[in-house]
């Protein structure tokens, strides 16, 4: 596949995985590109935004959705327009194979980054926004080892640096990340 082709790429992981910057690299590697930043339909709630817990109820779950169907929605206007998009987000548990579904562009590839405990931890801690809070690392990577479809590319970053981490991604792209639905 050439990476040129515009088609969507989902970077999916939990908080402090890479997601960001490795989202951003692969963007970068693309001649017609769009990285889209999924917390962003989270941060234009500006009067009764729910945040996702451990114990979220089904109105927390719908904003939740929400905030997936409108990624998916851009990201299908950018591709249609000829754009590559990679679409950043923490999109894990069942809901993966929801935003799956809720983007009509294809392909679609998925990429779920899955650095040690340790990792995530670590880098949390180096970076100035914090994520963590009523999750903690080990309770979200749980929902993510656990309760997430096996679909997609999974990827251990531990040991990489983000620029191997999307040599990697981009040699293995077509062979392991491509979502059929």
């Amino acid at each position: 596949m050439s990476v040129n082709t515009p088609c969507i790429i989902l970077i999916t992981g939990i908080m402090a995985s890479g997601k960001s910057t490795v989202a951003q690299l692969l963007a970068e590697r693309m001649d017609r590109s769009v990285h889209l930043r999924g917390d962003l339909f989270r941060r234009m709630v500006v009067s009764d935004r729910k945040e996702v817990n451990p114990d979220a109820d089904e109105e927390v779950l719908a904003q939740l959705r929400l905030r997936y169907r409108l990624a998916a929605q851009a990201a299908d206007t950018y591709c249609q327009a000829g754009f590559t998009v990679v679409v950043q987000d923490v999109v894990i548990g069942p809901m993966l194979q929801e935003f799956v579904s809720f983007a009509a562009s294809r392909p679609f590839y998925t990429v779920v980054l899955t650095p040690s405990i340790e990792t995530v931890a670590s880098r949390e801690a180096g970076r100035a926004k914090k994520g963590y809070g009523a999750w903690t690392v080990a309770d979200l990577d749980r929902v993510l080892q656990q309760e997430t479809p096996r679909i997609g590319m999974w990827l251990d970053s531990s040991e990489l640096t983000p620029e191997q981490t999307v040599d990697i991604i981009l040699e293995r792209l077509q062979s392991e990340a491509l979502v059929e639905v």
